[in-house]
């Protein structure tokens, strides 16, 4: 299978998180790709570094206020008196205001949506890397390869049109996912990361090219909080091409099988001309952040029954943090998903 990786992504290395109003390490480490890189090379596997396809890809999803917010925060953030190295906010807009401001930390809490996205020196660098493996990965499937497989990080699936959230800031899927919309007029995007693609629901809802369908950890109680219901089902053109799929926390390889069954049925009967997967493997039972139980073997069964769709398929990194098992599970489901496709 072809993989595309940049090393870019080591610029991005967050200090912080906020888990339960405590300062932690954050778990979006460098590390977490490493682990995933040193599997596919051990499984032998080609490894292609992305080509710089421009800021057309990104700028056909997220809005050109957001991106110069990304590109230029850092360096304005710095230029503030005591500020920290790293963009972080300490105010949102609540629900009853909407009004964007033009100074650096109201407008850190308009694109921000939490404090779990920090902006390093390196971020944009890095997002934009991202973006670019993602990009390439759909440009290898419009040139005929059934899969590609995209090692992105930062992840994307929770950064919307001109919000960055949850250690997202550009929505790799999304990006991929336009880009084949240049040749494709029917896309699928299945999303298997723990938590629900809030973000790449955002930038579709209203869509009826795209199908999106998402399993996992129930909301009420889990990121994103806020979006990832089951009655959530697209609106305007795209009503019906929503689906989410939540999960009791605990669920294993059962539950998490028949909710991706029911996803592929979904799929199946939009007849997309390809499928583009949110791929996170924080459903793992080994996970730090994941509320799943996900083996190893489930993981490759996934990945079977997602090759049995028989489409040209791209394969974004979402999720999946620091374990003994991160790399294997990643081993697994490639391997899987080619054996199924021989």
């Amino acid at each position: 299978m072809q993989i595309v990786y940049s090393p870019a992504h080591e610029k991005h290395a967050p200090k912080t998180f906020i888990r339960r109003g405590a300062v932690v390490a954050n778990p979006e480490a460098p590390a977490r790709a490493a682990a995933l890189l040193a599997a596919v090379r051990d499984a032998g596997h080609r490894i292609l570094a992305p080509d710089d396809f421009g800021a057309a890809p990104r700028a056909a999803v997220h809005t050109t206020a957001y991106l110069d917010f990304l590109a230029t925060i850092h360096a304005r953030w710095q230029a503030m008196p005591e500020a920290a190295a790293e963009v972080v906010p300490n105010v949102h807009p609540g629900r009853l205001m909407s009004r964007r401001p033009a100074g650096p930390t109201g407008l850190v809490g308009w694109h921000m949506a939490d404090t779990a996205c920090p902006i390093g020196a390196g971020t944009w660098e890095a997002a934009v890397a991202a973006a670019h493996a993602a990009t390439h990965a759909a440009a290898l499937v419009l040139e005929g390869a059934p899969v590609a497989y995209a090692l992105c990080r930062p992840p994307g699936h929770h950064a919307f049109a001109d919000m960055a959230g949850g250690f997202c800031y550009l929505n790799n899927v999304a990006i991929a996912a336009q880009y084949l919309r240049r040749k494709l007029s029917r896309l699928a995007i299945l999303d298997i990361d723990v938590h629900h693609g809030n973000g790449t629901q955002g930038i579709f809802y209203e869509r009826g090219d795209v199908f999106f369908a998402s399993l996992h950890a129930d909301p009420s109680d889990y990121y994103p909080f806020y979006a990832g219901y089951a009655d959530e089902r697209g609106a305007g053109a795209g009503a019906g091409c929503n689906l989410n799929l939540p999960l009791a926390p605990g669920s294993g390889d059962g539950a998490v099988l028949a909710a991706l069954d029911e996803a592929l049925r979904s799929i199946g009967a939009f007849h997309p001309e390809a499928v583009l997967v949110s791929l996170g493997f924080d459903a793992s039972e080994m996970d730090p952040l994941g509320v799943l139980k996900v083996t190893t073997q489930g993981f490759a069964e996934a990945a079977r029954r997602i090759a049995a769709l028989s489409l040209p398929t791209v394969l974004v990194q979402e999720g999946g943090y620091m374990s003994a098992i991160l790399g294997q599970n990643l081993a697994a489901f490639l391997a899987a998903f080619e054996e199924k496709r021989r």
